[in-house]
């Protein structure tokens, strides 16, 4: 297990490896996203709150997964062109990932085991899962499927009203 957020890597869908060190100092949202689910109009609020808040330091991540009702199929291109077309989705995405099992994206068990889920799990339970981290990567709050990304403007302001990392 990785010692902190920081130390993880992860494949953009365009292709080339991204240290999540890039992402230091800046309020993640990451999400695992599927285009073919009954929430996946959520990429629209994902944008939004993107165009909103990045001049303020947020970062919307999307990480494509197939494992929930396999409403992921599609490979790289397909799914950039998805989100680009019905959504306008200018946030970084990720190349397709398992978020649970023992398959599952480093980065993923990580998040897992510092926010857990409901009664405590670790597991994620459907797509569009949403975690928070501060700037400092050290404090992640999750959120369940259904919470819309704009029920999350309360906790982004608080996170970017706290003193940024030095």
């Amino acid at each position: 297990m990785p010692s902190s957020l920081y130390d993880i890597q992860a494949e953009r869908l365009s292709g080339g490896t991204v240290p999540l060190t890039e992402y230091a100092g800046k309020l993640l949202l990451i999400v695992n996203t599927a285009s073919q689910c009954g929430l996946t109009p959520h990429y629209a609020g994902l944008e939004k709150l993107y165009r909103a808040y990045k001049d303020r330091g947020l970062v919307v991540l999307g990480f494509p997964c197939n494992q929930f009702g396999a409403q992921e199929p599609g490979g790289a291109e397909e799914i950039g062109a998805f989100c680009e077309t019905n959504y306008g989705v200018s946030f970084p995405m990720f190349a397709k990932i398992d978020v649970n099992g023992d398959d599952a994206h480093p980065l993923y068990k990580y998040l897992k085991q510092h926010a857990k889920g409901i009664l405590g799990t670790e597991a994620i339970k459907w797509n569009f899962t949403k975690f928070l981290v501060s700037r400092d990567g050290q404090h992640i709050e999750r959120y369940a499927p259904t919470t819309t990304p704009e029920e999350l403007v309360g906790d982004i302001e608080t996170m970017l009203a706290a003193p940024a990392p030095d």
